[in-house]
């Protein structure tokens, strides 16, 4: 779709949550822009997730400026498909100028200090951009997957769909983040023989004293905690979230039930070769670090109802089912042997924001802001991880962060507007506030 004008004073790259949530903003304030989304609105929901896919977070939580969740099951978890009717109704709901199937191909400054932005459509000109396209951009797999031997398939979580559209036979899933744990439970469920490498991430339980743990965790004002709180927020921003699931009316994610039942667990892969994967000896510490995470939360959760004198049931602690021997574990897996003909790597993301030729970034590529404001003027990001708080990167806290930008975007044009009337020229770069 071709825009119907070349210059705009904003322009949202992006059409997820992020991106309609800083469109909202910007119609609200009455300020013209347009959102430019190089698939479909809402492409990661549509083909990032698998079939079976539900939010880990209440319905509640779906919390997007202007519209929160008024459907039936507060207390449920939306299925992939009605994610992304969410979303759709959202940009109905207020009519968002989006443009689906434009791609960003390059952003720069010119001279006088606009921003331009190549696309697929030609060139649009902005006085400022908000960058609302996540961190997760390029799947990620290590050297490893170089090595799996032919005829043998992989593929990376973000294009896994179902146990059904796997070739027969085990699979070999490695990362047990919220990804690769969910995954490791279709297959399992579907009575694929399943094969996982467990890595450091947390867990947390799905229900703890008669209420959702998100539901204590919000009350207790976890979600609003800022990165600022943190002694090291550079660490902070590094943490991988805690694997639970909603599926099914939600439960806890136990990997050790799951090795009773016949899942084949290992400590994180350290390399393959000669059809060999070797693995390090640390699934019993990963085990025991993720059962120390959720047990640390029903902590705070059992301070928090003592403190405030809640009527909350009891409950007894978690018991560990079942425990690896570090003496006799296996360390190594023969993968014909075991009848592996599918690895699905869960390792995560890189960004890509090559596109972008303004010098924002640090080191790794990422973007370097203060609650996704940058250094260059009018260039700002949105729905990053830890932006802010933990609920930046989703619907529970994404508008909090769409709101300040607007304000602070609506603040600077304000600026220009009566700079512009009283001398006649744009006001100097000095006018525009700092972050703060």
């Amino acid at each position: 779709m071709t825009p119907r004008e070349s210059r705009y004073p904003v322009v949202v790259v992006g059409g997820g949550q992020a991106g309609l949530s800083a469109s909202y903003c910007l119609r609200q304030r009455g300020i013209r822009h347009v959102v430019l989304e190089a698939e479909r609105l809402g492409h990661d929901w549509r083909s990032r997730r698998w079939d079976s896919f539900c939010l880990v977070t209440p319905n509640w939580q779906c919390a997007l400026p202007g519209f929160e969740y008024r459907g039936a099951d507060p207390d449920g978890f939306m299925l992939r498909d009605e994610i992304v009717s969410y979303l759709e109704s959202y940009a109905e709901s207020f009519g968002a100028p989006v443009l689906e199937g434009v791609r960003v191909t390059r952003l720069r400054r010119s001279t006088g200090g606009s921003y331009l932005l190549d696309t697929t459509v030609g060139e649009i000109i902005a006085e400022q951009v908000v960058v609302a396209t996540g961190a997760y951009h390029d799947p990620s797999r290590p050297a490893a997957a170089e090595r799996i031997p032919a005829g043998i398939e992989q593929l990376h979580s973000a294009d896994y769909r179902s146990p059904s559209a796997l070739p027969a036979g085990d699979v070999l899933v490695v990362g047990s983040g919220q990804s690769g744990a969910q995954i490791a439970e279709d297959l399992h469920l579907a009575g694929r023989g399943v094969h996982l490498a467990v890595g450091n991430a947390p867990r947390v339980a799905r229900f703890y004293r008669g209420r959702d743990c998100v539901a204590w965790l919000d009350e207790m004002g976890h979600y609003a905690k800022t990165i600022d709180e943190f002694a090291e927020p550079a660490q902070v921003r590094k943490r991988v979230n805690h694997y639970v699931t909603g599926r099914d009316g939600g439960r806890d994610i136990d990997l050790r039930t799951f090795a009773g039942q016949g899942m084949r667990l290992y400590g994180h892969l350290l390399d393959i070769r000669d059809g060999r994967a070797a693995f390090g000896d640390d699934l019993k510490s990963g085990l025991d670090a993720a059962d120390q995470v959720m047990e640390s939360i029903k902590d705070a959760i059992d301070a928090h109802i003592a403190a405030r004198g809640i009527d909350a049931p009891t409950e007894a602690r978690y018991t560990p089912v079942w425990e690896p021997d570090p003496a006799t574990h296996p360390r190594e897996l023969d993968l014909a042997e075991a009848g592996i003909t599918t690895v699905i790597w869960s390792t995560g993301f890189r960004p890509d924001y090559r596109w972008i030729e303004v010098p924002v970034f640090d080191g790794r590529g990422h973007p370097v802001h203060r609650r996704g404001v940058t250094s260059a003027p009018g260039l700002h990001f949105l729905g990053l991880p830890w932006q802010h708080t933990w609920g930046s990167g989703r619907m529970e806290g994404v508008g909090r962060d769409a709101r300040y930008l607007v304000e602070r975007i609506a603040a600077s044009r304000c600026i220009t507007d009566v700079c512009g009337a009283l001398t006649g020229r744009s006001p100097s770069r000095s006018a525009v506030p700092s972050p703060n």
